[in-house]
């Protein structure tokens, strides 16, 4: 429809202008044994391979009930949150798969730089339908790792 798929370019062109203004990177999560850092001491994973870097946001859930709380099969208690957030980007993006992992890279606002460098999952394959102006893919926020 030629009508249609020029409201959608013009939409494209916004959401690209507006709310794509962040630098996101996906990446394969990484595999093989930790390397131990002399500088620091410190255990190091090696690098996933990365799929994309390039315009994306990140937004979290509006609702208190997007956070939830789900027991191991195995264990009487709670272990940890799922938290529902959405990763967007151009649809000329490859499409994210699951268990890939989502970092902010840079921000186009200096007042959200506590966003670079946290960390998400995907939680299923970017999603698809037949109108779109961005790629929606769901996201589980990864735990921050308590300093000991």
């Amino acid at each position: 429809m030629p009508g249609l798929d020029a409201a959608l370019a013009g939409v494209k062109t916004w959401m690209s202008q507006n709310i794509l203004l962040d630098t996101v990177r996906i990446e394969l999560p990484a595999t093989g044994e930790p390397v131990l850092d002399p500088a620091t001491g410190n255990l190091t994973r090696p690098s996933g391979e990365t799929l994309y870097e390039g315009p994306g946001a990140v937004q979290g859930g509006t609702a208190q009930s997007e956070i939830s709380a789900t027991p191991g099969a195995l264990q009487p208690w709670t272990q940890e949150t799922k938290s529902r957030y959405r990763l967007l980007t151009p649809l000329d993006a490859p499409i994210a798969p699951k268990d890939a992992i989502v970092t902010v890279v840079q921000v186009h606002n200096p007042a959200d730089a506590a966003l670079i460098g946290r960390s998400w999952t995907c939680q299923d394959p970017g999603r698809a339908g037949t109108v779109e102006v961005v790629r929606i893919t769901p996201l589980d926020q990864n735990q921050a790792v308590q300093p000991t």
